[in-house]
């Protein structure tokens, strides 16, 4: 595997890992002799924090938000590699849409429209619950063409990985040519 970079700076954590850290820290010093593995140590702490207050919370997420802060500082001043996102060959068929992406699209428009102030999302969940509670009836249409779509893209897909393997195939025959000469 690659080799980590040791000067990239420490990501920053959540106000729930600060809460476990500090958590483990206070159990250590009252129970020093007592051993927990993680899943019951995790349970325990998953249950400690849905009991501590709001207010305690806020500590948290306070210490949550200047680690954030520390974080973006020392990432603008790294000069390190940064992670790449590895790029899409923009010629290679894009994955078909579920039935229930087809089925939004549908009703997307008609909710937007009974409900203007509704944010994407707000509109997504509903389309959500309307899926749900449509019958297998009406879903099939949608099914159907999904799985039309899903087989035109497998179809697409070998031929384009059949196509990429041409290309290499004749990149190495050309090389082979041009060397002989």
């Amino acid at each position: 595997m690659g080799e980590k970079d040791q000067l990239r700076p420490k990501v920053n954590v959540s106000s729930y890992i600060h809460f476990m850290l500090n958590f483990r820290n206070k159990f250590k010093e009252q129970q020093p002799n007592t051993y927990l593995g993680f899943k019951e140590f995790s349970r325990k702490c998953s249950e400690k924090w849905r009991s501590i207050s709001k207010h305690e919370k806020a500590k948290y997420e306070a210490l949550a938000e200047l680690d954030k802060a520390r974080y973006q500082q020392e990432m603008m001043n790294y000069i390190g590699k940064r992670r790449k996102r590895r790029k899409r060959d923009p010629k290679a068929p894009r994955k078909p849409p579920s039935s229930f992406l087809l089925f939004s699209r549908d009703h997307y428009a008609m909710l937007k429209q009974e409900n203007p102030d509704w944010t994407v999302v707000q509109v997504a969940k509903a389309a959500g619950k309307m899926w749900s509670t449509t019958d297998e009836a009406e879903k099939k249409p949608y099914e159907q063409k999904a799985a039309l779509m899903r087989a035109k893209y497998f179809e697409e897909q070998e031929a384009y990985r059949n196509q990429c393997q041409g290309r290499k195939g004749n990149f190495l025959e050309s090389a082979k040519t041009s060397l002989k000469q």
